[in-house]
């Protein structure tokens, strides 16, 4: 480009009109933001939030303290202590994660043999403090009732139910 050329373009803001321009053509398109807190984007099934614990229908614990998640945690955020029933079958006396050292890589939900340990939907549970987010047993589990029908959803949509 010769230098008289440049001058012309610099002199005529033609860079500046051109932007002037493209945004004239979004003004009359339709607007893609969102009004956040009232309104959300839709999550995909393989979306992992906030842990939770489940429950059978008949509201007994799905954990079985097998201690699959806690093997398989790579950041070893999780710590498991079981006890036996009259009956002979194990529970989690104690089942706490610490959400400061979880990396969210879903290795929890996929080792469990009966979906107790899942990541649910929720994404808006930051806190103010380290120990807020030391989650136990009766954190999970209230986590896992308020959550239900979304987890059941995204597991059928996941195809693992």
């Amino acid at each position: 480009m010769s230098m008289f050329r440049k001058h012309i373009k610099r002199f005529l803001l033609v860079d500046l009109l051109g932007g002037l321009w493209k945004t004239l053509t979004y003004l009359w398109k339709p607007k893609v933001t969102l009004n956040y807190p009232f309104e959300k984007n839709p999550l995909s099934p393989r979306f992992r939030g906030e842990h939770a614990l489940r429950r059978y229908d008949n509201g007994e614990e799905r954990c079985i303290a097998c201690k699959l998640c806690e093997a398989v945690c790579p950041a070893q955020a999780i710590i498991i202590e079981s006890d036996e029933k009259e009956d002979g079958t194990r529970f989690a006396t104690r089942y706490d994660i610490d959400m400061t050292k979880c990396i969210y890589c879903g290795l929890c939900e996929e080792a469990c043999p009966v979906d107790a340990i899942v990541e649910g939907p929720n994404y808006e549970f930051a806190q103010e403090t380290r120990e807020a987010l030391y989650y136990t047993k009766e954190k999970l589990l209230e986590n896992g009732d308020l959550w239900e029908s979304a987890i059941k959803v995204r597991l059928e949509q996941k195809g693992s139910l």
